[in-house]
């Protein structure tokens, strides 16, 4: 981990959440600053530009929109995603809607990483990792009004980006509401030619509000509203593109400060979401058999969250349940015979319930030692009776119900010194089978072409997790050089696994995979950062991170990045910043052929950016412009689904004006 004290370094006081115990890294989405981590575009950027600012997380791509964020090179399945502490899962069987596609920038504060085990208190099967994006909240007794508007354009694409916020604030009460849209044409990759269906278009509506009970203020009612809808969406990796990404996102909660006590706050939140998810494929050329794939997702769930000081302990004590249900189903036309029909997610309705203790203490004044430990039961029923005795066909015996008992424990020393800092950590945690690997039916995978069926007869995942860091600083402060490694030993893995008895029923698919568990497997993640400010004016940075997965022949795993690395000089007078950087991917040497991965050649690319702002009495203009792949490069990564190509030459333009 990177130090659990750089949240208070990054964000003013009154915006610290009660979680900052256990953070191991921040990006600022909202009012960002200088030496805060932040994307060039500022609140224009995509929630995935603000994601890549951090130093455990990659990006799976499978198009233009809707990334998939990647912790420790450990995908969705192995990170506990949230939205300030609430629980939401997405609604489409190939993972086209993440947790992060359906919040905006200028909707969120910061985004809150826990690199491995040591995880939030509402997160739940995190073994890569967690994050939690809180939203901006304009607070009490702030400026009584403001009123914010954002726009921004992007040659590659012709992405259009407006937004438009504002915020009413007083001793008693506060809103902040805005709207959000963006769109975009088919881009083009290195060399000119354009990537077909990568299209997209997406409206944010949102609105959060305070209300102050007493005169005091220690007792505050607080309430979250999102309605996010992406249309006619293109994934140019995969079969299918999106009609409609539709999601409602409420939550209430209610928090008292406690006053001359050991206790410092007690919040608790109930919350509600329901995500609807259409794919389409009736704009694609020679579609041999159209079919109709709807998903749905229905989330309602509450925590309850106590925090506490007392002598060397600082406290968190949280209890958390939530109740989910995924459905999706599938109908296929083929030409001149009858409809078919197929259940793939069997209406899974999933009850978890759990309880975390967090504890820092201050051994002494240089040394803390953070101890986590959180546990958790789960039961699962199978409503749709069609989907359930379609996978009894394969599982004879199988039962329409399941329960599970998941759990972590995570302990981290910290030494910090003048000019020094040093941890090590050690932890132990499971995971249940998600819904897809235990429960999926036919489900096309368009990165290896196979089928998969999931298996209700899987083991729980468990991993122990080793990590440590060291961060040093020199030259009165002027250069900062940080080392960090973590390594995770798996029991149990689950992934695909052939099984030439059955056939596939996608056209064009290669054969049909089942989860089952692998006996043990390993990721080791090592990351190499220095800032050195080379005068009062000028810093440059780096950053250099290597990772190697096996399973348990010692055969690669797939979707593990290889050698990358960042180098940028970040150039800062008065109201001016500008940016020059070259990162790439070394050639991807340990890759996962056996599961149907290919090698990515190395790549290399130089972006440029800059942003000014001008202050007219009490109001801001910043204009901020920029260059990505200055040359045109044609290139994919190893994380872009069935190596599309990137963005090739992007100029883009962006205006932020408040008020």
């Amino acid at each position: 981990m990177i130090g659990t004290l750089l949240l208070a370094i990054l964000l003013p006081a009154d915006t610290i959440p009660t979680s900052s115990l256990l953070i191991d890294e921040v990006v600022v989405v909202s009012k960002a600053g200088e030496g805060q981590k932040r994307s060039a575009k500022g609140q224009v950027a995509s929630i995935e530009e603000h994601l890549a600012e951090l130093s455990h997380v990659d990006l799976v791509r499978r198009g233009s929109y809707a990334l998939e964020p990647v912790v420790n090179n450990m995908a969705t399945e192995r990170v506990s995603t949230t939205i300030d502490g609430m629980k939401i899962f997405y609604a489409c069987t190939d993972k086209m809607d993440p947790v992060t596609s359906y919040v905006e920038t200028s909707n969120l504060q910061s985004i809150l990483l826990n690199s491995g085990l040591n995880g939030n208190s509402q997160s739940t099967g995190n073994i890569g990792g967690s994050l939690d994006l809180k939203l901006r909240r304009s607070g009490f007794d702030g400026d009584a009004f403001q009123l914010g508007a954002n726009a921004g354009y992007e040659t590659n694409g012709h992405l259009q980006v407006y937004g438009v916020d504002g915020a009413v604030s007083s001793r008693r009460f506060y809103t902040n509401a805005g709207v959000f849209y963006r769109h975009a044409d088919n881009y083009k990759e290195g060399g000119g030619k354009e990537v077909l269906f990568s299209q997209f278009q997406k409206v944010n509506v949102y609105d959060n509000f305070g209300i102050r009970l007493t005169d005091e203020g220690r007792d505050v009612v607080e309430g979250t509203f999102i309605y996010d809808r992406a249309s006619n969406v293109g994934y140019p990796a995969l079969n299918m593109d999106v009609l409609k990404a539709e999601a409602f996102i409420t939550a209430l909660s209610y928090r008292h400060q406690f006053k001359e006590s050991f206790l410092n706050s007690w919040e608790t939140k109930a919350y509600y979401n329901h995500i609807t998810h259409i794919m389409d494929d009736t704009k694609r050329p020679d579609v041999e058999i159209h079919m109709d794939m709807p998903g749905k997702s229905w989330t309602s769930g509450l925590y309850s969250l106590i925090s506490g000081s007392k002598g060397r302990h600082d406290v968190q004590a949280n209890y958390d349940l939530y109740y989910n249900r995924l459905f999706a189903d599938m109908t296929m036309y083929p030409g001149g015979a009858a409809p078919m029909y197929m259940v793939t997610w069997p209406d899974v309705g999933t009850l978890n319930t759990g309880v975390a203790l967090n504890d820092r203490i201050s051994l002494t004044d240089r040394q803390s030692l953070n101890l986590i430990a959180k546990w958790a039961v789960q039961w699962q029923k199978l409503n749709n009776e069609e989907g359930y005795h379609a996978l009894r066909v394969f599982f004879p015996g199988m039962k329409d119900s399941y329960n599970q008992v998941i759990g972590r424990v995570a302990a981290t020393y910290q030494l910090s010194l003048s000019n020094s800092q040093l941890s090590f950590g050690a932890g132990w945690g499971s995971r249940a089978p998600t819904v897809t690997e235990a429960y999926g039916y036919y489900l096309n995978n368009t990165f290896d072409q196979y089928d998969y069926i999931g298996n209700p007869r899987l083991k729980n995942e468990s991993a122990i997790e080793l990590n440590g860091s060291y961060k040093l600083s020199t030259l009165n402060s002027k250069l900062s050089i940080s080392l960090d490694a973590n390594a995770f030993f798996f029991s149990n893995y689950i992934i695909g696994q052939f099984e030439n008895r059955l056939s596939p029923m996608t056209v064009d698919a290669e054969g049909v995979k089942v989860y089952g568990n692998l006996s043990h497997a390993t990721i080791v993640n090592t990351a190499f950062n220095t800032d050195w400010k080379l005068l009062p004016w000028l810093t440059w940075s780096t950053r250099l991170s290597y990772a190697v997965g096996r399973d348990d022949q010692s055969d690669p795993l797939p979707l593990i990045s290889p050698f990358s690395y960042t180098s940028s000089l970040t150039f800062a007078y008065k109201h001016f910043q500008g940016k020059a950087e070259v990162r790439g991917n070394s050639k991807q040497v340990n890759y996962g052929k056996k599961y149907g991965e290919t090698a990515t050649p190395a790549w290399a690319i130089g972006n440029i950016s800059g942003q000014y702002t001008l202050l007219i009495q009490e109001h801001a203009l910043t204009f901020r412009a920029g260059i990505e792949n200055i040359f045109d490069k044609r290139y994919a990564t190893y994380s872009d689904w069935c190596d599309i190509p990137q963005k090739g030459r992007n100029v883009y333009v962006n205006l932020s004006w408040t008020l």
